[in-house]
């Protein structure tokens, strides 16, 4: 069995342009977003091993805010989170796994987390 690394980056907000009916598909939306990346894992962390053995979380955080295009809109929440999983991907040939979860803050009526989680391998 391969050791794993998964990095995580929970609850970050952002505005998206998003929806499908005609009240969503004109202004942006806030979303929560959160992501569990998992990387080829080096045999060891040792106290000296650099940054590059691993990946910056500011690499994860900037696909999910500012690495999501504002003049798209993406009709679904699902498509939103293939953009970034597919960032990831493309960011670092280490990154094997993605789990991007998405609450949808506008909908929500009484603090209740709507939304959806999208996982995508490496292929």
């Amino acid at each position: 069995m391969d050791d794993t690394l998964t990095l995580q980056v929970y609850d970050l907000e952002t505005m998206v342009l998003t929806g499908v009916y005609s009240e969503e598909t004109h202004l942006p939306q806030p979303l929560r977003i959160s992501l569990d990346v998992e990387l080829d894992c080096p045999d060891r962390f040792d106290p000296e091993t650099p940054l590059d053995a691993s990946k910056s979380y500011l690499d994860l955080r900037h696909a999910a805010t500012a690495g999501i295009p504002t003049g798209v809109h993406f009709t679904l929440i699902e498509a939103v989170a293939d953009h970034i999983a597919e960032t990831l991907f493309l960011q670092d040939s280490r990154v094997r796994r993605v789990q991007v979860r998405i609450v949808k803050l506008a909908i929500a009526e009484a603090g209740e987390a709507i939304g959806m989680t999208l996982v995508r391998h490496r292929r």
